[in-house]
Order: structure tokens, then C-alpha cells, then sequence
């Protein structure tokens, strides 16, 4: 383990609405009280202490033979006998390792680390690397969505042992989304609030999961495909609005990611290709966010509002980006996605049961 001090329109469907109840900038004091999932206090405290820089971890999971690296950061150092802070868990998608998803830096171009946004928001938050991506291991695997589950799991020991935690809140955009879901659908004694960004349910009538399945057979010959810096920036101009991203995100991933290879695993695809749906909703039994950007090729509406009505909490909510392609966190809007989270995550406890 290593440590190191360091005008919108938004459409909302289904129950538990939280959207416009939260709190505005940033952590007010008032927030002591009522809040979802018991975190009203740790809120308050992180509040209270949000001058603090933000501190980050490193750590290693084992599964099995392979190593998962797993990274976290939070305002201020662990103290013994505080308040463990909320725990916010995030799960990355199929063409990026976790820190280029998450703790991204764009010079001059404003915030785009979402690990710094909500530990300013008083989160406890962690993200991993999962098999054959960024620094875990590289194995002959192809790290498919049932491997991405068994590699949170592993990673449950750690969490529980540094944040005295056993629940906590789980975010996944694009493949991440599937992974997170699955993991909620196999283990909903460890996940207190679920969000899913850029999900992909049966895939229907999406042209980036049809250009995939055109590529299939190409896919399943070998347990990595190609990823190169063209490949990093087309992501930001298959959806056909370019104009969603700052040109100087991809150049800043490109810098990021390429000390990795040219080359990711392929597991993910072929799941979205050739075997969705991967998540059962009447299995995930917690809160659930759902976002989509509102020109993501990933996915439909009319896909993603067939799993939002099947699933079983009424502490549920549905949300549109506006102006927002499929990589929502990297977009110029993503200070919406923060919003939806944010006020999802400080939801009122309901007094009606």
C-alpha cells in the first residue's frame, strides 16, 4: 500500500426523485440528518473538514494469481476513531484503466477528475484497475464482464478492512455500467446505491453494439483488440457530435493510457456483442440512478426504460444528459452527470414504508 497527500434541460422519470432536493455547490451543514443509506453524519463531518487536501491510497487485491491495483483518495487521511466517510466505488468501461477514467487531468481545461469532485463532496472514493488493464495483471484472459465481477469482489476484503465499511455506493459508466450491475445483482449485501452511466440493457437498435457485433468474429480470435491513440479519439466522434468533447480530453488520455499499450482486453465487446442482456432487473434489489446522454449510440431509450421499469425499488430514477454523447464523464456537460449523482447520493430518507 502506498499512500500520497495530494441553462440545462434534464429529463427525469420514475420514483424516489432526488434531482433539485440536494445540495447546490457543495456540502451544506445541514446535511446531519435523514440522509440515504445513513450518511447523514460522515456528510456532515466531511463538510466540516472540506478545506482539507485531497489524500490518496494505492492498494493491491489478489484474485487468484492476479494482481489488481486499486487506488482511492478522500479529503484528509484516514484518522483513527473519525467517522468512516461514505464510500463511493468506481467501475471502468472497456477501452480505459481506472485512473485515466476517473483522475483525469486536462491542463487548462478545467476539472475532469471525478475521484477530486466527490471527494470534495466529502466521499470516501476508490476505483481498480481490472485484469489485464493499467497496472493489474495482464493474463491470457479476455477480463469479460463476469471476470470485471469477480474482480470487485476481490477487492471487498480491502474496502471493508481500510473504510470499516461492508456497503457502499457503486458507479459504472458504459461497460463499467454492466460490470457494476452484475456485481449488484451478485452481491446486494455490498451495495447501498447503484448508478449506472451509459448502460447498455439488451443492446437493441444501438449502432455502436451493432458495429460491434459486425466485428465479432475478429474479436473472439484473440483475448485483446487493438486500442491506439485512434482508437481513444474516435470515441469521442462515433456517436457523430464531436462538438460534446473538448478536443484536448483525448490528447489527454492518449498521454495517459498509451503507457500501457496499444491493446486492451477484448472481453467486454464480445459480452456487448454476442451476449446482453448481462444484468437481470428484478435481481438488483438497491436504489438505482440511470443516465444517459442524450446522442449515446450504446444504447436507446427505449432499451434502457424496459430494464429502468423492471426494476423492483421504488427508490429509483431515470435521467437524460442533454447535449451528452456516450462518454458522459468526459463531456462537456459531465458537470450534469456530477449533479445527477450528487443529489442521488444525499437523497432524503423516506418517512412513508
Amino acid at each position: 500500500m502506498k499512500h500520497h497527500a495530494i441553462a440545462r434541460r434534464t429529463l427525469i422519470a420514475g420514483a424516489g426523485f432526488g434531482l433539485g432536493a440536494g445540495f447546490g455547490a457543495g456540502l451544506g451543514a445541514g446535511l446531519g440528518a435523514g440522509l440515504a443509506g445513513g450518511v447523514g453524519q460522515a456528510l456532515a463531518e466531511a463538510a466540516r473538514s472540506g478545506t482539507e487536501a485531497i489524500w490518496s491510497g494505492e492498494y493491491w487485491a489478489s484474485k487468484g494469481e492476479v494482481k489488481l491495483f486499486i487506488y482511492r483518495k478522500r479529503a484528509g487521511a484516514p484518522r483513527a476513531g473519525a467517522a468512516p466517510l461514505p464510500v463511493l466505488f468506481l467501475v471502468h468501461g472497456s477501452s480505459l484503466s481506472a485512473t485515466s477514467s476517473y483522475d483525469l487531468t486536462v491542463p487548462g481545461k478545467g476539472e475532469y477528475s471525478m475521484m477530486d469532485v466527490f471527494a470534495r463532496y466529502g466521499f470516501d472514493v476508490w476505483t481498480m484497475d481490472h485484469e489485464g488493464y493499467g497496472r493489474s495483471s495482464v493474463t491470457s484472459g479476455n477480463s469479460d464482464i463476469a471476470s470485471g465481477v469477480a474482480d470487485l469482489t476481490a477487492a471487498l476484503d480491502v474496502l471493508q478492512r481500510e473504510t470499516g465499511r461492508s456497503k457502499y455506493h457503486v458507479f459504472g459508466e458504459s461497460s463499467g455500467a454492466i460490470r457494476a450491475g452484475a456485481f449488484a445483482q451478485a452481491k446486494p449485501d455490498r451495495v447501498e446505491r447503484l448508478m449506472l452511466a451509459a448502460f447498455t440493457y439488451k443492446g437493441s437498435g444501438a449502432a455502436e453494439i451493432k458495429r460491434r457485433q459486425d466485428r465479432l468474429a475478429e474479436l473472439r480470435a484473440n483475448p485483446r483488440r487493438k486500442r491506439d491513440a485512434d482508437m481513444i479519439r474516435s470515441i469521442f466522434t462515433r456517436d457523430g457530435h464531436p462538438s460534446a468533447y473538448d478536443p484536448a480530453v483525448a490528447d489527454a488520455i492518449v498521454a495517459s493510457e498509451m503507457k500501457y499499450g496499444d491493446t486492451v482486453p477484448a472481453g467486454t465487446y464480445i459480452d456487448m456483442a454476442a451476449n446482453l442482456p448481462l444484468v437481470d432487473p428484478t435481481k438488483v434489489t438497491c436504489p438505482v440512478l440511470m443516465t444517459r446522454g442524450e446522442w449515446d449510440g450504446n444504447s436507446t431509450n427505449a432499451d434502457l426504460l424496459d430494464f429502468f421499469a423492471q426494476l423492483p425499488n421504488g427508490d429509483r430514477q431515470y435521467v437524460i444528459l442533454p447535449n451528452t454523447s456516450h462518454s458522459e464523464a468526459f463531456g462537456k456537460n459531465r458537470q450534469l452527470l456530477w449533479y445527477a449523482m450528487k443529489n442521488f447520493l444525499s437523497e432524503p430518507a423516506p418517512e412513508a414504508s
